[in-house]
């Protein structure tokens, strides 16, 4: 996985900001494996709260890029 990360960090920062000398990605990532029902709900309520604490929009509900939950069965 590792690998496969630094590969698409590196061919998706060359693609997105051809001219800029910054790093577009941190050096390195964090993966997590979610263990319930409960536990996934509260990490989408943190992905759907980025853009609010990052200041962009006032509510997450007015990001335009949201996506969309997926239930998890087991």
């Amino acid at each position: 996985m590792a690998e496969w990360v630094k590969m698409w960090k590196s061919v998706s920062a060359r693609a997105l900001d051809k001219d800029s000398e910054m790093a577009v990605w941190q050096p390195d990532y964090f993966d997590r494996f979610l263990r319930s029902g409960e536990s996934y709900s509260e990490k989408w309520a943190y992905v759907q709260n980025n853009p609010v604490r990052a200041g962009l929009v006032a509510q997450a509900d007015d990001w335009p890029f949201k996506g969309r939950i997926h239930m998890l069965w087991y």
